[in-house]
């Protein structure tokens, strides 16, 4: 996913031609691209994809919220730019490769769950490359503890109030 505006232009080609190389380097992986609305997201995509000739590469409309953590639950890693997303794919055991020189989110790189890449091609590929290639850094990626909790915080809430409000 994409939609910084630090990424507008020379960003988002790059982007799209790493995703393209890593398309045709790994043509048993598909790459699934939710399309931002914005027009500065799509014209890359046009300008790098035309009309797509790469079968396992999938454009899609913005999706909304449960289908998107339903496709990144199934995904394997997750390449974005967005600070939600780098909050929400450990959660359900995805690597982040956040597509950014800075991060608001910085647990994340300390916990080891995601990992700043930028937006130079080369850099894109090679990160992916590894997590492609390395079932262990994978592993390693994947199930490192999660900074923003376990998912169980509205249990103890509940347990909380339950036991506080009697």
């Amino acid at each position: 996913t994409g939609h910084r505006r630090e990424n507008f232009g020379e960003g988002f080609t790059n982007i799209c031609l790493a995703i393209k190389d890593l398309a045709i380097k790994y043509p048993e992986a598909d790459f699934l691209y939710p399309m931002h609305l914005n027009p500065n997201v799509r014209k890359p995509i046009k300008d790098v994809f035309g009309n797509n000739t790469i079968g396992n590469v999938i454009f899609v409309e913005p999706m909304e919220y449960l289908p998107f953590v339903y496709v990144m639950s199934k995904s394997y890693l997750v390449l974005t730019d967005s600070g939600g997303i780098q909050e929400e794919a450990p959660g359900i055991g995805k690597p982040v490769l956040v597509m950014r020189n800075t991060t608001e989110r910085p647990e994340g790189l300390e916990a080891g769950t995601v990992k700043l890449v930028g937006t130079d091609k080369d850099i894109i590929i090679k990160q992916v490359s590894l997590l492609l290639d390395s079932n262990a850094l994978y592993i390693k990626m994947s199930e490192a503890s999660n900074p923003y909790g376990d998912g169980f915080a509205s249990e103890r809430i509940v347990k909380f109030l339950k036991a506080t409000l009697k």
